[in-house]
């Protein structure tokens, strides 16, 4: 039996092309391309204006393979977060984070992630496969409805920080912001979108190659390599020094922003040492903002979040010294939603 073709993986001259072979007028092709992307349709039998045998010939030729929600929990502070479930059974997790100026949605690009961080949940998972373009769309479409649902606002924001390396999954990562960008998708513009990274210094000087127009967030958590290494495995092969100079390669061929992101630790890196080696880092890349993230315990780590007292120490510290930084207070807590916690633990 040979395998339909995912009928999102054409463009709009190859879906014109098979409508010809298949006796149908030119201007159908469009009307199936507005229901994939603009009209964001979940199947076929959902494209109204076409004909039934028009339908059924579709699903009989082609695969759509749209994500569903599996499950959905609502936080006490309003964060919403859904499991997704994918074509093959496989699950993933994505977050819509709103406040009264922004709505956020929080999007996975891999089906775990290989990269073992020591104190996030994903973490701990197996990579089992990255997600395609299509799929990384339908979760900000997916977020979008319900942001439109519950407050009649729609997406403003969209950041790459869920499950997985969004540029060890590059190709279907920059695909799926080139469609939620595009006129014909979610016309999103891609300064509101942000990418990642643990820091894979390779493909971000590749960003900065192919000219990206998305912010750049680099998970750096540790501004020394012997701490960094302990925590994030990654830094062993991508090391401080290649990062700054991979970040200001991407810097200097798009302008875009870069963030910094900073969980804090207590007793690991939350003294005045630690602050002076985050300000000599910043320093050396143009950063355009630090977020300090307050720590979301999970079962498997060790760390502890350090009191609001330290907390407050280190970021009056940062601001003595000029440095650009705000404290990102934890959403989604009461869900196993916040930053480092999504892991499918998901329920009804």
């Amino acid at each position: 039996m040979t395998r339909k073709q995912n009928i999102r993986h054409l463009s709009l001259a190859q879906i014109q092309e098979v409508f010809e072979q298949m006796g149908e007028k030119p201007f159908r092709a469009k009307q199936v391309y507005e229901w994939l992307w603009l009209k964001q349709a979940p199947d076929f039998e959902s494209m109204t204006n076409l004909s039934k045998p028009l339908r059924a010939a579709l699903e009989e030729n082609f695969s759509f393979p749209s994500i569903k929600i599996d499950a959905t929990q609502h936080s006490t502070d309003g964060t919403i977060k859904s499991r997704f479930r994918l074509h093959d059974g496989h699950l993933v997790e994505g977050v819509l984070i709103p406040t009264s100026t922004r709505q956020t949605a929080c999007v996975s690009s891999q089906v775990g992630c290989s990269l073992s961080c020591k104190f996030c949940a994903t973490g701990f998972m197996d990579r089992k496969r990255n997600l395609e373009f299509d799929e990384i769309f339908d979760e900000v479409a997916l977020i979008n409805k319900q942001a439109l649902e519950s407050s009649g606002k729609k997406l403003t924001n969209i950041v790459y920080m869920g499950m997985g390396e969004p540029l060890l999954n590059y190709r279907n990562v920059l695909k799926s912001i080139e469609k939620i960008t595009s006129p014909d998708g979610l016309g999103m513009s891609p300064k509101r979108i942000t990418v990642s990274t643990a820091g894979v210094a390779k493909m971000i000087q590749q960003l900065g190659d192919d000219q990206v127009k998305f912010n750049l967030a680099l998970s750096l958590h540790a501004a020394n390599d012997k701490k960094r290494s302990q925590i994030m495995p990654i830094n062993e092969t991508n090391n401080l020094k290649v990062l700054v100079d991979s970040l200001n390669y991407f810097y200097k061929a798009t302008q875009n922003e870069i963030s910094f992101e900073y969980i804090l630790f207590k007793d690991f890196n939350d003294s005045e040492k630690d602050a002076d080696e985050l300000i000599k880092i910043y320093r050396q890349v143009p950063v355009d903002l630090v977020n300090i993230i307050e720590y979301n315990p999970i079962d498997q780590a060790r760390f502890q979040k350090p009191s609001p007292e330290a907390t407050e120490a280190f970021m009056e510290y940062l601001g003595k010294h000029r440095v650009n930084a705000r404290l990102r207070r934890s959403r989604g807590k009461d869900i196993d939603a916040a930053c480092g916690q999504l892991a499918n633990k998901a329920t009804v």
